[in-house]
C-alpha cells in the first residue's frame, strides 16, 4: 500500500497551481473583470454561468452549483479520487509526489509492484492467445454468439486461456522469482500431491476477463469456461493486491468511458457489464461472486449520488434485492438515491438490452423502484394491512431498519411514510426509536419540540451556511469553542463541528488549502453536496454573518434549556402541592411569557 502524501506538499502544490490554467484545458475561459467566465463543463448551457476566481483559487457554477478548488475540479470532471487528482496536478507542475512510509510499507509496495507487473504480462499473454492461438476459433465464436464486437473485446482487454496445464507457466514463469510472483498473484497453483503437475496454470480453456483497480492496474482475472470444467465462472483468489469483497468489475472502465458519472448500475456478471457498455450504457459494474456490500456502496456513493440495483424478477432476485437494501440503508444520507430494477423472469441485462434496445432499457432504469417504495412494498406483503395487528407488525418490522438511516430529511420522510401507512402519530414513532447511547425506548418520554432554526436562502440550514462561510474565510472559526456548539441539536451540526475542528487546527489556511484538506477526509463526499447547494462567491461582512449565525444557534439552545428547566420546576412544584393536599387550581399558576 502506498504511503501517505505529506500535507505540506499538498499545500505547496495548491499554492503553485493556477486553477485558471487547469480548467482552461477543459473549457474555454474568458477574462471578465478580475475573474474568468465560460460555459460550465458539468452541464449543458448556452449562456456562460461558470466563474473561476483566481484570487481565491476556486470555481463556481451559478447554473448547477458545482464548485471547489483545482483538486475538486479534477475529482469531479475526471471521476478521480483524491490521490489521483494530486498525482495529476503534480505531474502537470513537474513535481514528484513524495510518500511518508515505513521500511516495511516500502518493501510491501515493492513486492506488490512485482505482482502488478506479472499480472499485466499475463493479460497481454491472454489477449495474444485470443488473436493467434490455433484453438482461438472456439473462443471467438463464443464471444460472437454473445453479441460482442471486436472493439468491445479490445476495450475490456478480453483474452483466452488455451487448454493445457502450463501455458502461462512456460510463457512467463521463466525463472524462480517470476514463478513465485505468479503464485503470489494467484495465476499458478501449487499442488505437491499432483505428481504430474505440481505447479500449473489456474485458468485453462476459459475466456479471460481482466479485473482492474481504480488506477487501471490489473489486479486479478475472471474466467468463463468453454468446455465442461467446473466451476462455470472462476475468479482469482485473494492476494495482496486483490480483495474481491471490495472490488467491482467494470468500475475503472465506467469512470474512463463516462465523461460525467451521475449514477452507477449494479449488475451480476461480467457479460452484463460488457454488453451494456457495447450498447453505450457505460456506467455499470458487477460484484465479483459476492453480494453487494456496504463497502461496495460506500465506494460508489463517493463517486455518484445514485445507484441502481438490477436483479432478476424471480424470488431469488428479490431476496438479493432485500439484502442489498439492508446494506444501503446506513448510507442513505440526504441527497443520495437508490433504486431497484427488476427484469422479467429469465432475463438478464445482457439479453434484455439486446432485446429492447438502449432507450427502453434506460427508460426502465430511470423509472426503477425507489428504495423507500420497495422497502414498504416488501414489508407490506408480509402482513395483513387491513388489520390493526398487521399494521402494528409492519411498524415493528420497519422501525429497526429505519433507525439505520442517517438522521436527516430522508430519515424523517421514512418515518412520515411509516406514520401514514400504520396510522400511528409521527411523534409516537419518533419516540419509539432507540437513542444512540442507551438503546432504550423513548415511548415513555415526552417528545420535545426542537428550537426554531433560521433558514438561509432556498431553505438551507444555518449550519450549512456557517460551513460555507468558514470555507470562504477559515480564520472566522479560530476563536470558536467546540463545547458551545456540541450540545446543540440542529440540521448539519455534525458537519459544522468537523469543519470547525479542521479550520481551528489550521487557522492560517487559505480557502484552497482548507478545501484541499477537507477533500482528504471523509467530509470530501459531503463537500460536493454542500457546494451544489451553497454559493461560495465572497460576500461582504463574512465575520459578522458568521458570528450572527453562531449567536442565533446559542441563543436558541439556551432558550430551549431554560424553557425545559421551567417546565421541570413547574412539574416538581405541582407534584409537591398534590402530595401535601393543596387543591389550588392549576389555572391560578403563573404562566411563562408566550412571546
Amino acid at each position: 500500500m502506498a504511503g501517505l502524501i505529506p500535507q505540506n506538499f499538498i499545500d505547496d502544490l495548491l499554492n503553485r497551481v493556477d486553477i485558471v490554467d487547469v480548467i482552461d484545458a477543459y473549457t474555454t475561459l474568458k477574462k471578465a473583470g478580475k475573474n474568468y467566465k465560460g460555459l460550465c463543463p458539468f452541464h449543458q448551457e448556452k449562456t456562460p454561468s461558470f466563474s473561476v476566481e483566481p484570487d481565491k483559487q476556486f470555481y463556481y457554477c451559478f447554473g448547477c452549483g458545482a464548485g471547489g478548488n483545482a483538486l475538486g475540479f479534477l475529482m469531479n470532471y475526471e471521476n478521480m479520487d483524491y490521490v489521483e487528482a494530486i498525482e495529476k496536478l503534480a505531474s502537470q507542475m513537474g513535481m514528484e509526489v513524495p510518500r511518508e512510509e515505513s521500511n516495511d510499507a516500502l518493501r510491501s509496495r515493492e513486492k506488490n509492484q512485482v505482482l502488478f507487473e506479472v499480472l499485466e504480462q499475463s493479460c497481454r499473454y491472454y489477449q495474444t492467445q485470443l488473436r493467434k492461438h490455433p484453438d482461438k476459433t472456439r473462443a471467438v465464436e463464443y464471444l460472437k454468439s454473445r453479441g460482442l464486437s471486436g472493439e468491445i473485446a479490445r476495450d475490456f482487454a478480453l483474452g483466452y486461456a488455451p487448454p493445457g496445464w502450463s501455458n502461462l507457466l512456460e510463457s512467463i514463469g521463466t525463472n524462480e522469482p517470476l514463478k513465485k510472483a505468479l503464485i503470489n498473484a494467484g495465476m499458478l497453483i501449487e499442488n505437491p500431491d499432483n505428481k504430474q503437475h505440481p505447479l500449473y496454470d489456474r485458468f485453462r480453456d476459459r475466456i479471460i476477463y481482466p479485473i482492474r483497480d481504480n488506477r487501471g492496474r490489473i489486479i486479478a482475472f475472471g474466467g468463463r469456461v468453454l468446455g465442461d470444467d467446473k466451476p462455470k465462472y472462476l475468479n482469482s483468489p485473494e492476494t495482496p493486491v486483490f480483495h474481491k469483497g471490495e472490488e467491482l468489475y467494470g468500475l475503472y472502465e465506467a469512470r474512463k468511458n463516462t465523461r460525467k458519472l451521475e449514477k452507477i448500475l449494479i449488475v451480476e456478471g461480467y457479460m452484463d457489464v460488457i454488453a451494456l457498455a457495447q450498447n453505450d450504457i457505460t456506467y455499470s459494474v458487477a460484484t465479483l461472486g459476492t453480494a453487494t456490500s456496504t463497502s461496495h456502496l460506500r465506494r460508489l456513493f463517493k463517486l455518484v449520488p445514485e445507484v441502481v440495483f438490477c436483479f432478476d424478477g424471480d424470488d431469488a432476485g428479490r431476496e438479493a434485492a432485500w439484502r442489498a437494501l439492508e446494506q444501503a440503508l446506513p448510507l442513505m444520507e440526504d441527497g443520495r438515491t437508490a433504486r431497484f430494477l427488476f427484469l422479467p423472469d429469465g432475463a438478464d441485462p445482457d439479453t434484455e438490452v439486446r432485446k429492447i434496445g438502449k432507450s427502453a432499457f434506460v427508460k426502465n432504469m430511470n423509472e426503477a423502484t425507489q428504495l423507500a417504495e420497495y422497502f414498504f412494498q416488501s414489508l407490506g406483503k408480509q402482513v395483513d394491512m387491513n388489520s390493526l395487528e398487521g399494521r402494528a407488525r409492519l411498524g415493528r418490522m420497519a422501525l429497526p431498519h429505519i433507525e439505520k438511516v442517517p438522521k436527516g430529511i430522508y430519515h424523517q420522510l421514512m418515518l412520515d411514510q411509516l406514520s401514514t401507512i400504520t396510522g400511528v402519530a409521527l411523534q409516537t414513532l419518533a419516540g419509539m426509536e432507540k437513542t444512540p447511547d442507551s438503546g432504550r425506548k423513548l415511548d415513555t418520554i415526552p417528545v420535545r419540540s426542537k428550537p426554531p432554526v433560521r433558514k438561509s436562502p432556498a431553505g438551507r440550514s444555518v449550519c450549512m451556511r456557517a460551513v460555507n462561510l468558514i470555507l470562504l474565510k477559515p480564520g472566522v472559526a479560530a476563536d470558536l469553542e467546540h463545547s458551545d456548539l456540541a450540545a446543540i441539536e440542529s440540521p448539519d451540526m455534525d458537519l459544522l463541528l468537523q469543519v470547525v475542528t479542521l479550520a481551528k487546527k489550521h487557522p492560517a489556511s487559505t480557502t484552497p488549502e482548507l478545501l484541499g484538506r477537507i477533500y482528504a477526509t471523509p467530509l470530501g463526499s459531503q463537500l460536493t453536496q454542500l457546494l451544489n447547494r451553497e454559493q461560495i462567491t465572497p460576500t461582504e461582512g463574512i465575520e459578522q454573518e458568521f458570528n450572527d449565525i453562531i449567536g442565533h444557534l446559542l441563543k436558541a439552545h439556551h432558550h430551549k434549556l431554560s424553557h425545559h428547566s421551567w417546565i421541570e420546576q413547574a412539574r416538581q412544584k405541582l407534584d409537591s402541592r398534590r402530595n401535601t393536599g393543596n387543591s389550588e387550581a392549576p389555572g391560578e399558576e403563573n404562566t411563562p411569557d408566550q412571546g
